[in-house]
């Protein structure tokens, strides 16, 4: 699940200090949303986190990982939907 506190961060501190970030994300396997002028810009993840997204998704080219594919889309598109309501909300 999201952290407000550590996952979403500006592109300026990322910057700043990517070697930091990049520590975080290899430990903590979440994704980090990007924000610029406060607003979602850019995700950012681990790239074994992202392999095994990777390879989720082929799995799901099998007849067999269709369905388990889609009902990871819907889990999927319910985070995406609470991500963006905290990010409203921060903007505010």
């Amino acid at each position: 699940m999201l952290d407000i506190t550590t996952d979403i961060q500006s592109l300026t501190t990322f910057r700043r200090s990517s070697g930091d970030f990049m520590k975080h994300l290899k430990k903590s396997k979440r994704p980090i949303v990007l924000t610029v002028n406060g607003k979602a810009a850019a995700v950012v993840q681990d790239a074994e986190a992202y392999q095994r997204l990777v390879d989720m998704a082929a799995r799901a080219d099998a007849p067999q990982g269709q369905e388990i594919f889609e009902r990871q889309i819907v889990v999927a598109q319910k985070v995406m939907r609470e991500r963006r309501k905290v990010l409203r909300r921060l903007a505010k």
